[in-house]
């Protein structure tokens, strides 16, 4: 059976644009991209501090969940251009939450302190044993870059220290500035470190309130029998 010849040609030239089209499509098409997001640790990982055995004499201290100003609750590093202006770096972010990564920082240095015997994160156990606890509120951690040019990190938070129990009573409270370190502008890797520099100075004042507070720490249970 022959092809009629006037279907012939037009099923060649239909055949042809076919091939061309698909020629095409590489110029149409762009390549396949990288993906330029970068992810930044607050607090370095070497920081994560291990629970202390419970020691007479020193403090058992809870430790609350860090809030975050409302602009901070992003995992999106927050730069701030004026007075009533922020970016939001979507390809520059934290590789956790950055309420997370503060608490890590203030509970290694909590820790670190020598009124300090341990400290119970929040959620807190059932059974957990507190002599005090420790509410922090951040209010600025970010970086700023001034239409002038100056850049900076800035960091500051409130801190309350209380007892547990339905009747909290304030043993110590007050507010954290950390001094303004120049910022490039540009290096999200140093502006992390820089705030990471500030939350340790927040730990270190906190666990400088616990120990000048003279609290008594309650008398701890009888070790049981093996």
């Amino acid at each position: 059976m022959k092809f009629p010849r006037s279907l012939l040609l037009p099923a060649l030239a239909a055949c042809g644009l076919l091939a061309g089209g698909c020629g095409d499509l590489g110029n149409i098409i762009p390549p396949a991209q990288a993906d330029p997001t970068r992810y930044f640790l607050l607090a370095p990982r070497q920081v994560e501090a291990v629970p202390a055995a419970a020691v007479p004499g020193r403090l058992r201290v809870g430790l609350r969940r860090v809030e975050l100003a409302s602009y901070l609750k992003t995992r999106s590093i927050v730069v701030a251009s004026g007075p009533n202006e922020i970016a939001i770096e979507d390809f520059r972010r934290w590789a956790e939450p950055l309420g997370d990564g503060i608490a890590r920082i203030v509970r290694a240095r909590l820790l670190a302190g020598p009124a300090v015997a341990s400290v119970e994160p929040q959620p807190f156990a059932f059974d957990a044993e507190r002599d005090c606890d420790v509410a922090i509120t951040i209010l600025h951690c970010e970086g700023v870059a001034e239409p002038g040019g100056r850049s900076f990190a800035r960091f500051a938070a409130e801190y309350e220290v209380v007892t547990p129990g339905p009747e909290p009573r304030i043993i110590a409270r007050g507010s954290f500035y950390a001094p303004e370190a120049p910022w490039d502008g540009r290096d999200f890797g140093q502006l992390a470190e820089m705030l990471y520099t500030s939350a340790d100075s927040l730990g270190r004042l906190v666990a400088t309130e616990i120990g000048g507070a003279k609290l008594t720490p309650a008398p701890q249970p009888p070790a049981r029998a093996r």
